[in-house]
C-alpha cells in the first residue's frame, strides 16, 4: 500500500515537517522497555541519557517503578496526549496494537525497529500499519528500521549500541553530509570513509521498509537544512519514483547535490535486492535516465560513491568541461587518454592564450598541452609546478584539474606538495591531487586537509570521479534546456491496446512525421484505386490490432510492380492471414507506395509504470535486437541535445556517410524523436511506440516511418 492507494479522506503525514518530528522531537516515549539490561529499549534510553536529550522522556513497559531513572508507565493509554515521537522496541506481533494505542493518545510520529513485515513476506501486516498510521494522522518510520542520528542536535535513535555521538561542530569549515540508506552496513562504510576525509555527517538515516515516511521526505528535510551540503543515498528501491524525482529537483534547486548508488543492474543484483528488503527492482536504465534528469548523480561502485560525494561537497558547482591533467610521466599521458576515452570523457586542448603564455616559460622539450607532462624537469625547475598548475586552473577550456603523480615519496611530497597546495587552495575549480604513494607525509597530508583540498591514493579512481561529476554538470546544462511540451491538436482517436498500423500512421502524419503515401483499403477495388493514385511499386499489409507479427503471418507483401501483381498479392495475403490466425477479421489492408531506401533506424518510446516515459533511438531493422545500439533520451530533451546523443551511437559513423553513402538527415531524426517525446509526455495513455524501421534519407531530405506500432493502455488501466 502506498499513499496513492488510500482513500481521499486519509491524509498521509509526509514531507519535511513530518521528518522534523523524528529529528527534533520535544518529547519521546520509548515503548516496550524491559527491565533486562542490554535490550533494545534500554539501549534507546541509554542513548538519550548519554547525549543529554533535553526533552520529556516517557517509558512504557511491564516493570513497575523506574528504569534507568525514568518512571515506568504500564499502558500507552496512560501517556500524556500529543507526544512528538514514540520509539517501538517491540516484537512484530505487538506493533499493531501499540500503533493503535498511539493513535488514541495523539502521538505524532512512530519509529518501528521490528522486522517481520514486507521484507519477510508479511505485506498484509505492513499494509495494516500503513492504514492505521494514515488514518490516525501519525508519521510512521519503518518497520525494519535500524534507526537514525541527528548529529546537528546530538540525538541518536537506535537499538544496536549506546554511545555518545560527536556532534557536528557549528564552526566546522568542512561541508557536512546527510546520508539516507536502505542498508545500515553500507551507511557505516560510507560514513567511516568520509570521516577519514574530514567530511562530517550531519544526519544518518536507515529508512527500513518505508511503509510511511520515505526517502523523498528526508530529501525535502535535508534540502531545507542549513547544515547539509550533500545528500548521499543508498537505494535498493525507490518506492515512489515520482515523489522521489520531485524531491530531488527541489533539493537541486536549493543547491544540494544528491549522490546515489543503486544495485540491481544485473539479474542477480535484482534478486539480492528483493530478498533483502522485499523491494521489486525496476528497469535500471530507465531509472538511471530519470535520476540523471532530476539532478541525481548515480554512481556504480562504493568507492566512486565516496569519491563523488567528496568532490561535490568540496566543489558544489559541477564542471561542464573536461579535465586538465598535470603529471611527471610521459607514459601516463597515453594511459590517461585511453582511460578517459573509456569513460566517455575528453581532455580538452588548452586555449591558444594558455599555450602562448606557457610556451616561452617552458623548456622547448615540454609542449604546452593537455596532459601537461613536466617530466623530470620539475626536479631541476620546481617553479614549473606552480606555473603549470596555475595555467590549468585558469584555462578556459578546462573544467577540473587532476594532479597525477605516480612516483612520489614522502620526502618529495614535502618538497613539491606545498606548491600544489598553494596553487589549488581557495579555488572553485574542482581539483584532485592523486598520489598513489606507499606512504603519505603527515605534514603534507595535514596541510591538504587544513586547506580543504582533495587527496587521493588512486589515479584511476580520481579520473572516474572527475568524469562522473563532469557528466553530471553537462546533464544539468541539458536539463536547463529541456522543452515544455503542449498537446498536439486534431489527432485521431486511439483505442485500447495495440493499434493497427494504418491508425498509427494517421497519427504520425497528423504530428508531422512523414509516412509512405497510401491508405486503408477494405476491398480490392479500393486497393486498385489507391494504387492508381500513389503509383507503383507498392507494399500491402494486413491490418488488425490483434494481428501479432504480421510479417511472420504472411500479412506483408512488398515490391508489387503492377495491377496484375496487386490482384494476386491481395488474394495471397488474405489466404496467409486466414491460415495464421483463423477467424481474424481485418480492418482492411494498408496499401502504400514503397518508400525510397535509406539508413534504417529505430525511433520509439516506452512508459515505465513507475518512472515514466523515455524515448529510444538507435540502429533499426533487425539490428536493433541483434546489436542493441540504442540511446535512451528524456521526453523533454532539446533537439540539439538529441543530435549529440545520436552521435554517441556505436553506429554513428553511418550517420555521417560511410563507404560512399551520403550523410543522412540527422536533424530530421532528432526532430522526429522530439515529436515522439512530446507525444509520450502529453498522451499518458500511450504505453509504447515503435517506429522500426525508419528510412533516413540524405541530408536535407528527411525520413520516412515505414512501420509503426503504437500500444495504449488496456481498458481499466
Amino acid at each position: 500500500m502506498s499513499a496513492t492507494d488510500l482513500s481521499p479522506r486519509i491524509k498521509p503525514v509526509r514531507g519535511a515537517d513530518a521528518v522534523a518530528l523524528f529529528m527534533r522531537p520535544r518529547s519521546i516515549a520509548v515503548i516496550g522497555v524491559s527491565a533486562k539490561p542490554k535490550t533494545a529499549g534500554r539501549t534507546v534510553l541509554a542513548n538519550l541519557q548519554l547525549n543529554a536529550f533535553d526533552g520529556d522522556v516517557h517509558v512504557v513497559g511491564r516493570a513497575e517503578g523506574e528504569i534507568d531513572g525514568y518512571p515506568v508507565t504500564q499502558s500507552i493509554d496512560d501517556l500524556p496526549e500529543g507526544i512528538d515521537l514514540a520509539v517501538f522496541t517491540l516484537p512484530a506481533a505487538g506493533v499493531k496494537d501499540a500503533l493503535e494505542a498511539c493513535v488514541r493518545r495523539g502521538v505524532k510520529a512512530v519509529t518501528v525497529f521490528s522486522s517481520g513485515f514486507a521484507e519477510a513476506g508479511n505485506r498484509a501486516g505492513q499494509d495494516e500499519l500503513v492504514r492505521i498510521a494514515y488514518e490516525g494522522n501519525v508519521a510512521l518510520l519503518g518497520p525494519n528500521c535500524l534507526g537514525y542520528t541527528n548529529l546537528v542536535k546530538g540525538l541518536p535513535i537506535g537499538f544496536a549500541n549506546a554511545r555518545k555521538v560527536a556532534m557536528l561542530a557549528p564552526d566546522d569549515p568542512n561541508p557536512a553530509i546527510a546520508m539516507v540508506s536502505q542498508s545500515g552496513g553500507l551507511m557505516a562504510y560510507a560514513s567511516t570513509n568520509l570521516a577519514a576525509r574530514h567530511l562530517p555527517m550531519a544526519y544518518t538515516v536507515s529508512t527500513g521498509n518505508e511503509a510511511g515516511i520515505g526517502i523523498p521526505d528526508f530529501i525535502d528535510f535535508f534540502a531545507q537544512d542549513e547544515a547539509t551540503k550533500v545528500i548521499a543515498l543508498y537505494l535498493e528501491e525507490v518506492r515512489d519514483p515520482q515523489a522521489f524525482l520531485a524531491a530531488a529537483r527541489r533539493a537541486q534547486a536549493a543547491g544540494k547535490a544528491l549522490v546515489a548508488i543503486h544495485p540491481g543492474r544485473g539479474e542477480k543484483g535484482k534478486a539480492a535486492i528483493q530478498s533483502h528488503t522485499g523491494a521489486l527492482a525496476g528497469d535500471y536504465a530507465t531509472m538511471q535516465l530519470h535520476l540523471d534528469r532530476a539532478g541525481v548523480v548515480l554512481v556504480e561502485t562504493l568507492e566512486e560513491w565516496v569519491d563523488v560525494i567528496e568532490l561535490l561537497a568540496r566543489y558544489p558547482v559541477a564542471p561542464t568541461k573536461g579535465p586538465g591533467v598535470l603529471t611527471f610521466s610521459g607514459g601516463f599521458c597515453a594511459i590517461a587518454h585511453d582511460y578517459f576515452e573509456a569513460l566517455d570523457m575528453e581532455m580538452p586542448a588548452l586555449t591558444e592564450q594558455t599555450r602562448s603564455e606557457l610556451a616561452p616559460q617552458l623548456p622547448v622539450f615540454i609542449p604546452p598541452r593537455n596532459p601537461l607532462d613536466l617530466g623530470t624537469q620539475a626536479i631541476f625547475q620546481p617553479e614549473l609546478i606552480p606555473l603549470g598548475t596555475n595555467a590549468l586552473m585558469a584555462d578556459g577550456n578546462v573544467g577540473s584539474v587532476l594532479i597525477a603523480i605516480n612516483s612520489g615519496t614522502a620526502a618529495s611530497q614535502r618538497g613539491y606538495g606545498p606548491m600544489f597546495i598553494d596553487s589549488l587552495k581557495g579555488k572553485d575549480r574542482p581539483a584532485i591531487m592523486a598520489f598513489p604513494a606507499p606512504e603519505m607525509d603527515p605534514d603534507f597530508e595535514a596541510s591538504v586537509r587544513a586547506n580543504r583540498l582533495i587527496l587521493s591514493r588512486s589515479i584511476e579512481r580520481s579520473m572516474t570521479a572527475l568524469s562522473r561529476v563532469t557528466r553530471h554538470g553537462r546533464s544539468l546544462e541539458r536539463s536547463a534546456r529541456s522543452v515544455t511540451h503542449t498537446p498536439f491538436a486534431d489527432l485521431p482517436t486511439l483505442g485500447s491496446g495495440p493499434q493497427p498500423e494504418w491508425l498509427g500512421k494517421q497519427l504520425l502524419s497528423a504530428m508531422g512525421i512523414r509516412v509512405p503515401a497510401g491508405g486503408l483499403a477494405t476491398s480490392l477495388e479500393e486497393a486498385e484505386a489507391t494504387a492508381a493514385k500513389v503509383g507503383y511499386p507498392l507494399a500491402i499489409k494486413a491490418q488488425a490490432g490483434a494481428l501479432a507479427h504480421k510479417t511472420e503471418a504472411g500479412g506483408v507483401i512488398l515490391g508489387i510492380s503492377d495491377a496484375d501483381e496487386l490482384r494476386r498479392a491481395w488474394d495471397d495475403l488474405h489466404a496467409n492471414v486466414a491460415r495464421a490466425q483463423p477467424g481474424l477479421v481485418l480492418d482492411g489492408v494498408l496499401v502504400e507506395k514503397m518508400a525510397p531506401k535509406g539508413l534504417e533506424l529505430m525511433i520509439g518510446a516506452k512508459r515505465d509504470a513507475k518512472w515514466g516515459p523515455v524515448v529510444l533511438v538507435g540502429l533499426g531493422g533487425i539490428w536493433v535486437e541483434a546489436l542493441g545500439d540504442v540511446r535512451l533520451l528524456p521526453v523533454d530533451m532539446a533537439q540539439e541535445d538529441i543530435v549529440a546523443e545520436l552521435m554517441k551511437l556505436r553506429s554513428a559513423k553511418l550517420l555521417k556517410g560511410f563507404r560512399g553513402s551520403p550523410p543522412v538527415d540527422v536533424q530530421a531524426v532528432a526532430h522526429t524523436a522530439a515529436l515522439i517525446g512530446r507525444l509520450m509526455e502529453t498522451m499518458p495513455q500511450i504505453e509504447e511506440i515503435d517506429l522500426n524501421p525508419v528510412f533516413v534519407h540524405p541530408q536535407g531530405e528527411g525520413l520516412t516511418a515505414v512501420d509503426a506500432l503504437i500500444i495504449t493502455a488496456a481498458e481499466g488501466n
